[in-house]
């Protein structure tokens, strides 16, 4: 067959379907009734054409196919936590993240029996130290590891750094020469409730903190290979969180050629904790799903799902199992690891990925005018601009045009979670000094429930 089909058909403009869109709404104005804006700042038409794209797109270089489904396992007591991680291993997870709250965590005893070399690790240190990062790197010489440990990121959550702004970044340029890798805890961003421009700028610009650091210690020979993660977390408006992990690649690509370094990063992605909710809490079980799609379709390297209970319930077999489960159906059963790149050449997807990579970039660029990251966080300007957006969040929530099923729209009066909290599933406030203020993660439903709560 050599002759191409529709070929009898005259090519359609972008013009001229909104001409014939302006017919069929009979007088009402296109621009008020079919576009709308989002709180990021971009306008959402009604359809998108490839008109609208001066060049040819070109294929993003991430492998849907290699995404590897990962398990968290906070370690609280060692004997149990490497039990937990064999028994995940052998249930479908292909990686997992040791989150290690203190040195005293023994690595021989928490690696027993696991085979170091056919899955994937993340160590989370929440401490300094790097005689125990050495130990790790001597203990599994042939494991694929990551060691996630994020000064800034600790500074911006907590208030106060580690030990002092020069001691931790001694300690970091330490990790750096011995792993060539270093993490940014972007998630932070979005559950405390910045826009996605907000979160790819105040990522990008928190990673290049670091950059002006690395720059110095890293050997030439060795910048092509540095591995740099940024830990992420995806919400549920579905084409956004798809466009906002490719404009991250593309936006950390481009930092990454004006410091002459590996222009690829590895991105770990969990759902946002922002939406989650206390009452009618299996619908979080549908906010993971199509989280994790979007994180997948974005070209995410690794998939940590967050049980549906988190919020409420401590660790548990079942609702950890839900979770792990929901990736293996999207990998072995909906075939989410077949197309590379899905997400290539849909003009909606690619025109949002542009917007954002541009507004983003925009923003980077003043930050950096003005002082960089951590100036500004000092001055709390960072900290002011989340709370403008979250409270515009939190605005539309309650007036309902934020919608949460089960919590501010169609809630099930019936409903009853006091007996059920296991963890405070709201923002706890505690005294004590620090260098700056904090940046808060807070849930949308959060006063809602409360007020439910009271009234149970």
């Amino acid at each position: 067959m050599t002759k191409r089909l529709f070929d009898d058909f005259e090519a359609v403009s972008a013009k001229q379907w909104k001409q014939k869109i302006q017919v069929d709404l009979k007088g009402a104005d296109y621009n008020d009734t079919l576009i709308w804006n989002s709180n990021d700042g971009i306008s959402v038409k009604p359809f998108y054409h490839s008109d609208e794209f001066s060049e040819p797109l070109k294929p993003s270089n991430t492998k849907a196919t290699q995404w590897k489904i990962c398990q968290s396992v906070f370690v609280a007591d060692v004997e149990k936590s490497n039990l937990k991680a064999i028994n995940a291993i052998e249930r479908g997870a292909e990686s997992i993240k040791f989150i290690i709250p203190n040195d005293s965590v023994s690595i021989e005893d928490l690696l027993k029996n696991i085979n170091l070399s056919s899955n994937l690790f993340y160590f989370d240190l929440q401490f300094l130290n790097n005689n125990y990062i050495k130990r790790i790197l001597n203990i599994s010489a042939k494991a694929r590891i990551y060691i996630q440990t994020d000064i800034i990121g600790n500074l911006a959550k907590s208030g106060n750094w580690f030990n002092n702004l020069k001691g931790d970044h001694n300690h970091f340029e330490s990790i750096v020469k011995n792993t060539n890798t270093f993490s940014v805890e972007a998630s932070l961003y979005q559950n405390a409730g910045a826009n996605m421009v907000q979160q790819l700028a105040y990522s990008l610009a928190h990673a290049n903190e670091y950059l002006n650091h690395v720059d110095n210690i890293i050997e030439n020979k060795k910048k092509q290979s540095l591995n740099v993660i940024f830990q992420v977390s995806v919400g549920t408006n579905y084409f956004f969180e798809i466009a906002k992990l490719r404009a991250l690649r593309i936006l950390w690509s481009t930092l990454a050629s004006e410091y002459d370094i590996n222009q690829d990063c590895h991105i770990v992605a969990t759902p946002s904790k922002r939406n989650k909710t206390l009452y009618d809490y299996n619908t979080n079980m549908l906010r993971t799903t199509t989280e994790c799609m979007s994180a997948i379709l974005g070209g995410a390297n690794t998939i940590s799902n967050l049980p549906y209970d988190a919020i409420y319930h401590k660790n548990n077999e079942f609702g950890e199992r839900i979770a792990r489960n929901q990736l293996l159906v999207l990998k072995h059963e909906s075939y989410f690891d077949k197309v590379n790149n899905p997400a290539d050449g849909a003009y909606y997807v690619e025109n949002l990925t542009n917007q954002l990579t541009e507004k983003s970039l925009e923003l980077f660029k003043d930050i950096e005018a003005n002082g960089g990251f951590l100036k500004q966080l000092k001055e709390s300007t960072i900290q002011r601009k989340i709370k403008e957006s979250a409270a515009k969040e939190q605005q539309q929530f309650d007036a309902g045009k934020e919608v949460l099923l089960g919590s501010n729209k169609q809630p099930n009066a019936n409903d009853k979670m006091k007996h059920e909290l296991e963890l405070y599933p709201f923002v706890k406030t505690n005294s004590r000094k620090t260098l700056i203020e904090p940046i808060i993660e807070k849930r949308l439903a959060e006063t809602l429930e409360q007020n439910r709560l009271k009234t149970e």
